[in-house]
């Protein structure tokens, strides 16, 4: 069935995918069948062999300016339970193949906490972060304080957790939360360029070298060098690395298959 709330581009360049959030009367806000829309459109592309590095977008107005309230505004504690939404953002956490947010706009509440599923962020001038829960008596649930403490350090995740304020692209990229900042009208097209550059390289070893860093984040300092080592040691038995060394001997481009 064609999905209502996402456009999914499969090849917007070599081995690139897109995905574009579109309920744009409503600033592309997070209702469950979006959510539904984007996990099963990540698990699709995560298998296709075509495809190694995805985008995810809204417009330039919004990535994604949270969630949607008014679904949420009537339920009780045990309906959100029942419900279960956040096993949709566990499923989408496990994608393996390098995830780049491009965000112009408003990236809020569930959007923020979107973007900061995804491995890498190229932000439009025009972006605003933030987690507003606060001041609709809520807090954030789908890994804000988590995610945001890790990325820009305890004094101004607190600040934005607890007070619901925004900061601007300039502040996220100074405070470690995004990659780049670049024009409106080139957001889009740097993340994509950014995904090329990536998708040019061996998939097998992208995708363990994604693994390793996110382990970085659950581990401790032993654990995760035990593991960068095993994934290390591992890529030797691919035929990528074996194409890798031997284009770099003869000083020519290598030619990557994932194999």
């Amino acid at each position: 069935m064609q999905p209502e709330f996402i456009i999914i581009h499969q090849q917007v360049a070599p081995h690139v995918a897109h995905i574009q959030l579109n309920r744009p009367k409503e600033l592309n806000a997070l209702n469950l069948q979006l959510m539904t829309e984007l996990k099963e459109a990540l698990k699709s592309l995560d298998a296709d062999d075509s495809v190694r590095v995805i985008v995810i977008s809204g417009n330039d107005k919004a990535f994604a300016a949270g969630a949607d309230i008014k679904q949420m505004a009537g339920k009780t504690a045990m309906d959100m339970y029942n419900i279960d939404q956040f096993s949709t953002w566990d499923t989408i956490k496990k994608t393996k193949k390098p995830l780049i947010a491009a965000v112009s706009g408003f990236a809020l509440g569930g959007g923020c906490e979107l973007v900061m599923l995804c491995d890498m962020i190229v932000a439009s001038e025009t972006a605003r972060f933030g987690q507003p829960e606060i001041k609709i008596g809520v807090m954030p649930g789908a890994g804000g304080t988590q995610r945001l403490t890790r990325a820009v350090g305890k004094a101004l995740a607190m600040e934005m957790v607890l007070t619901g304020k925004f900061i601007t692209a300039t502040e996220a990229l100074n405070a470690g939360l995004i990659n780049r900042i670049v024009p409106v009208e080139l957001y889009l097209q740097e993340a994509i360029q950014l995904a090329t550059e990536i998708a040019a390289l061996s998939p097998l070893a992208v995708r363990m070298a994604k693994e390793s860093v996110l382990k970085a984040f659950d581990s401790s300092l032993e654990e995760g060098l035990h593991f960068e080592r095993k994934n290390f040691y591992l890529l030797f038995a691919s035929e990528d690395q074996k194409e890798g060394m031997q284009a770099f001997v003869e000083k020519r481009i290598p030619v990557f298959k994932g194999k």
